[in-house]
C-alpha cells in the first residue's frame, strides 16, 4: 500500500494489525513495541513538540527508539526535520546547524550542550513536512538535500514494489539513520510492508546484532556486510539482503549467496529519496527500474533521472546548485551506467572517479584500484595525481614502499607509460571515507 506520510502508515497499521511488533531494540534485551504503542508514542511526543512552538529539529541520529519516536513525531507536529551524523566532525555539526535553520535538538545531552549556541530561529516560510539530509561528503562540501516525509514513504513503497517483505519477516536496521539508504532500506522499508524492524544496538554490538535478532533480511552497505561475511556473523535464518551505498566486489556477494540468501543490490541517491533500482534475481549488479522512476542515459553515458514522486525538492538554501542537477525535473546524477540487452540497469562508474592525465588519457579509477588492491592484498588503496602522475596511495602497515612498488610492477609493466604508477605514498592511518565507506577523495592528498 501507498502511504503519504508517517502518519498515514502508523494509523494504517494500527488500525489493522494493532498488536503486531513494529519495532525490537534494546541493548540490554528484546524490548518490543507494537504498532498501536508506536502510534500512540508518537502522537504524544508530537504534542510535546507542538507545546514548543520550535520550527526545525536536529536530531543528532543514533538509531535507537527514541530517535524514530522524535523523527515521527516531529513531522506529525509539522516541524522541519535535519537527520545529523552524530559521529560527524563537531565543526561540521557547528556549521550544519544555522545553515539547516536548526532551533531545537534531540541527542545526546552533552553534545547538544555544545551544539546549542549555534542554534538560530528556525526556518521561514513552508518547512512542513521537510526532512533534510546531507549528501555523504565524498565533496568537500556535503549539502542539505530537502526531502519530504511523502518522498520518503514513496521511495518505500517504490522498492517494495520490487522487493517485498512479509508481516512475518524480521528486518535489521544497523544503517545509521542519518543517511537516506539507512532511513529507508533500514527502516521504512519494513514499516511499509507491516513487518518488524530490529534496531541494531550500537556499535559494540555490530558483530552480533544478527545473531542476537535471528532476522530474515538485513540492509546493509558492503563493507558492513564483508565484515559481517568474514567473521560467520551472519544468522541462519537470515534469508534476504539488500546491498547498497557503495561499490561491492562481486566475490562478497557470492560468498553471502553460496550460503543459501538471497542477495540484492541497489542503486539510489539522497535527491531521489533513495533507491530506483534494484537488483532481483540473477546478476546481482543488473537492476530493475523501480515502477515510479524513468532512467536515461546522456551521450556520455551519465545516468539521468526523473523520479517525480520522489525527487529532492532542492539542495537547501542552493538555488544554483539545484539548478547544476536538476533540469526541468530530471536529476543529472554523475554516475555513469548502461543498459543490457533486457534492458536491465548496471553502474559503470562515477565521473568523478575517472582521472584526466595531461594527454588527456583517461583512467577508470574504481577498476584501477581494485586491480591494485588484488595484486597487495590491501583493500585500502586509492589513486591520485601529482604533479600530473597517478600516485598510489594507500594504508599498509607493515609494507615497505620498495615492497609496494614491487608487487604492482607486473600489472605496471601491461600498461601505457603515461598510466603507470612509479611512487607509492605509505599512510599511518586508513584512507579517509564516509560512513557508507565511499572514499572522500578531496581528502586524499599524495
Amino acid at each position: 500500500m501507498r502511504f503519504s506520510s508517517f502518519d498515514h502508515m502508523l494509523s494504517h497499521y494500527a488500525e489493522v494489525t494493532p498488536e503486531a511488533v513494529a519495532l525490537l531494540y534494546d541493548s540490554s534485551g528484546k524490548k518490543q513495541c507494537t504498532y498501536a504503542g508506536l502510534l500512540q508514542a508518537v502522537k504524544q511526543q508530537a504534542e510535546e513538540y507542538g507545546r514548543l512552538g520550535k520550527r526545525c529539529l536536529g536530531v543528532l541520529s543514533d538509531g535507537s527508539f527514541e530517535c524514530i519516536i522524535a523523527v515521527f513525531a516531529a513531522n506529525l507536529a509539522g516541524i522541519q526535520i535535519v537527520m545529523l551524523d552524530a559521529n560527524a566532525p563537531l565543526s561540521r555539526l557547528k556549521g550544519s546547524l544555522p545553515y539547516a535553520d536548526v532551533d531545537c535538538l534531540w541527542g545526546d545531552s552533552e553534545l547538544c550542550a555544545e551544539l546549542r549556541p549555534f542554534l538560530t530561529d528556525g526556518p521561514h516560510g513552508d518547512y512542513a513536512d521537510q526532512v533534510l539530509f546531507f549528501t555523504s561528503g565524498t565533496t568537500s562540501s556535503p549539502k542539505a538535500v530537502t526531502l519530504t516525509g511523502k518522498s520518503l514513504m514513496n521511495a518505500a513503497w517504490n522498492g517494495s514494489q520490487k522487493l517485498s517483505l512479509a508481516a512475518s519477516d524480521i528486518l535489521l536496521c544497523m544503517l545509521p539513520l542519518g543517511h537516506v539508504f539507512g532511513f529507508v532500506c533500514g527502516l521504512l522499508w519494513g514499516l511499509n510492508c507491516g513487518a518488524c524492524v530490529a534496531l541494531g544496538r550500537g556499535a559494540r554490538h555490530t558483530m552480533d546484532d544478527c545473531l542476537f535478532y535471528q532476522p530474515t533480511a538485513l540492509s546493509a552497505v558492503p563493507s558492513l556486510l564483508g565484515a559481517l561475511a568474514e567473521r560467520s556473523c551472519l544468522s541462519k535464518s537470515l534469508k534476504l539482503v539488500l546491498v547498497g551505498a557503495g561499490d561491492c566486489p562481486p566475490q562478497l556477494l557470492s560468498a553471502v549467496a553460496e550460503k543459501g540468501i538471497r542477495v540484492c543490490f541497489g542503486y539510489g541517491l539522497t535527491e531521489t529519496s533513495s533507491g530506483v533500482a534494484i537488483s532481483i534475481k540473477g546478476d546481482p549488479f543488473a537492476m530493475e527500474i523501480c515502477p515510479d522512476d524513468r532512467i536515461a542515459l546522456a551521450p556520455d553515458g551519465e545516468i539521468l533521472i526523473e523520479a517525480p514522486t520522489c525527487m529532492m525538492r532542492g539542495y537547501y538554501k542552493m538555488p544554483d546548485e539545484t539548478k547544476e542537477v536538476l533540469h526541468d525535473g530530471i536529476l543529472l546524477t554523475g554516475d555513469l551506467g548502461s543498459f543490457d540487452e533486457a534492458g536491465l540497469l548496471h553502474i559503470t562508474g562515477r565521473k568523478k572517479e575517472i582521472l584526466i592525465l595531461h594527454d588527456g588519457t583517461k583512467i577508470f579509477l574504481p577498476e584501477y584500484e581494485r586491480m591494485l588492491a588484488e595484486l597487495l592484498g590491501i583493500s585500502d588503496v586509492a589513486v591520485t595525481l601529482k604533479e600530473g602522475r597517478p600516485v598510489l596511495v594507500l594504508h599498509a602497515p607493515g609494507r615497505s614502499n620498495k615492497e609496494i612498488l614491487g608487487r604492482i610492477r607486473p600489472l605496471m609493466e601491461l600498461l601505457p607509460a603515461e598510466q603507470r604508477i612509479s611512487e607509492a605514498v605509505l599512510r599511518s592511518s586508513p584512507l579517509p571515507r564516509t560512513a557508507t565507506g565511499k572514499l572522500q577523495r578531496y581528502r586524499i592528498h599524495p
